[in-house]
């Protein structure tokens, strides 16, 4: 088991999200690792030390003043096997990104620069989708820090449709226990990994597209999952209203054309290509350079086919490739041909007309079918935990 006999230190800042720490203390407690809790003066606020020393049975620090532990910060950094930040409030990641080091939590993350660190960011939507808190992650991630979430669903204030909420402490123990268990041994260490996401836009005008309602969140989860296994990670996106995941490159394009563009000079690098996107299938045969006026009265729209990606893409050998079919009726028979047309290792199906699934929502519920004709049927599940049951498919062929 990849926490029996390894030292986790879990630092929990000032945040709501602080009550799910509890449960992730615990869980990673019974799996067998040693843990031990610091505390920012902010987060004793909101859960009392005593909650985290009985989940753990080990002391917790809260302070650089601990009577009879003046370098406690040097202590717990000697021999972690591994960090945990969740919640990261942006405070927390604001200070850690400019290397101060004015309470217990950031003078060990200074201290230990070298161990391997996975944070949980969460914070108000507003806060999260800020330019300086972008700024800040990525810095954190160009120095090896490994991040899961946020994720979209409801915040102290209210609902929300942007991301800020914490991962589920389920979701970060399985992101620990990945890196602990990967290590430099991953399957995924030096694998490339491109993945499309979101819709494509086809101009009818100026002013006017053809569209669909992809929300682009399965391409972003299936990216960020991919990069927290240890794969370098291209994302190829088309317009949504996410927030660039950090820790890996994103090409932003338009059109379906410009989607086959970018991916014609990513592939011949590529170990693995999953498509998730929903590039436009059509668009108008000719586009107009000005706005055309309502008052012109009805409008009749010839259409042409778009380009084929996965048709025209030529293939690295070995590379594993992955296409998603979205239907509406005859799913199965209708995923088994594209998988056959297309020639690809695996097809993602699922239900446009299913509630829950599809798009515009952060569910989905899919079925996995594999080229050797295997079949795994997903219960409804959050689309992170969705992309993880994709990757560990996806791992067995690489």
């Amino acid at each position: 088991m990849p926490f029996t006999d390894r030292h986790v230190v879990l630092g929990v800042s000032g945040g709501i999200a602080c009550y799910k720490s509890c449960t992730l203390a615990r869980r990673l407690t019974e799996a067998g690792a040693t843990v031990d809790v610091a505390l920012t003066a902010a987060a004793a606020e909101f859960v009392r030390p005593l909650t985290f020393e009985a989940l753990t049975g080990r002391p917790v620090l809260t302070s650089l003043w601990e009577r009879g532990r003046a370098l406690a910060h040097i202590d717990l950094a000697k021999h972690p096997d591994l960090i945990i930040v969740a919640p990261a409030t942006a405070n927390i990641l604001a200070r850690c990104a400019m290397g101060m080091a004015d309470d217990l939590l950031t003078a060990l993350l200074l201290a230990r620069a070298d161990r391997p660190v996975l944070a949980a960011p969460a914070m108000n939507d507003a806060m999260y989708a800020n330019p300086a808190t972008t700024a800040n992650l990525t810095a954190l991630a160009q120095r090896g820090w490994q991040f899961i979430g946020p994720e979209i669903g409801a915040l102290a204030e209210g609902p929300s449709e942007r991301p800020g909420r914490m991962s589920e402490p389920e979701a970060i123990f399985a992101a620990a226990e990945r890196l602990l268990g990967h290590g430099t041994t991953s399957k995924w260490s030096g694998k490339r990994v491109v993945v499309t996401a979101g819709p494509t836009r086809e101009h009818l005008d100026p002013v006017r597209v053809i569209t669909n309602p992809s929300s682009g969140r399965m391409g972003y989860a299936l990216a960020e999952a991919a990069r927290a296994r240890g794969a370098e990670v291209v994302l190829v996106t088309g317009p949504t209203e996410l927030a660039p995941p950090t820790g890996l490159h994103t090409t932003q394009v338009e059109t379906t054309e410009d989607m086959q563009r970018a991916l014609q000079d990513l592939i011949p690098n590529a170990d693995a290509l999953i498509m998730s996107a929903a590039p436009a299938d059509y668009r108008p045969k000719h586009q107009a350079d000005t706005k055309r006026p309502r008052s012109a009265g009805a409008l009749t729209v010839e259409l042409e086919a778009t380009p084929d990606i996965l048709g025209s893409l030529k293939r690295r050998k070995g590379m594993v490739v992955v296409g998603f079919a979205l239907e509406t009726g005859n799913g199965l028979a209708n995923a088994r041909s594209k998988m056959q047309n297309k020639a690809l290792d695996f097809v993602i199906l699922n239900d446009a007309t299913e509630p829950g699934a599809g798009f515009e929502v952060t569910t989905n519920r899919v079925t996995i079918l594999g080229r050797n004709g295997t079949q795994v049927d997903l219960p409804l599940l959050p689309k992170r935990d969705v992309a993880e049951r994709i990757l560990d498919v996806v791992e067995e062929a690489l």
